[in-house]
């Protein structure tokens, strides 16, 4: 065989040039790849937790926040509401909340951290639809016995006024209390444990 009119100089040049051109493009093909790996930022702000404040909120009134894309409702509940309460416990299916999602942090009746503000994330727990918030006492649709509290529209389930459900309905557990903690006394931060005292 014969060498005649072959560079090896130029051979080797271009066999490294090939080889440097394809290592770039190996690295700049995985590095897309290896960073799809990591959550967005639009992911971590959907975890983060969130600040709300809460000073415009009336005694009786109810607030929506949102935290990782769910409702979160906070309600400013009065005397009346909290005595309605204790009322009404043997018509509920877990009264202490024993068999339900909640911080350890919080009050087992009355699902709170501070009695007079309730926490709750708004998602019935049955299939997941957005109970709504019937404060009023004795509506007609509702029955003489209603004391306020969440009427899921789609199945039917009813949660008392600190996210209790009553006995024989569709859903099984409780509304959920998500860890929430009081940067002051009007703001919640939704998504932050309290820390214990």
């Amino acid at each position: 065989m014969s060498n005649d009119g072959v560079n090896a100089g130029r051979r080797r040049f271009l066999v490294a040039a090939t080889s440097v051109v394809g290592a770039a493009g190996a690295v700049g093909a995985a590095t897309p790849f290896v960073g799809s790996w990591f959550p967005s930022a639009k992911a971590k702000a959907a975890g983060a937790p969130v600040k709300v404040n809460i000073a415009k909120v009336e005694p009786g009134q109810q607030m929506i926040a949102e935290w990782r894309g769910q409702p979160v409702f906070i309600v400013r509940r009065t005397e009346e509401i909290l005595a309605n309460l204790t009322k009404i416990e043997g018509s509920v299916a877990d009264p202490e909340s024993a068999a339900s999602v909640q911080p350890e942090y919080v009050d087992k009746k009355t699902r709170a951290i501070k009695p007079e503000i309730l926490v709750l994330v708004g998602l019935c727990t049955h299939l997941g639809c957005s109970p709504s918030f019937r404060p009023e006492v004795a509506p007609a649709d509702l029955g003489p016995e209603w004391v306020g509290g969440y009427f899921c529209p789609c199945h039917g389930s009813r949660y008392d006024m600190a996210g209790r459900v009553y006995k024989a309905q569709p859903a099984p557990l409780n509304l959920p209390v998500p860890p929430h903690s009081y940067e002051s006394d009007d703001v919640i931060i939704v998504g932050v444990d309290q820390e214990k005292a």
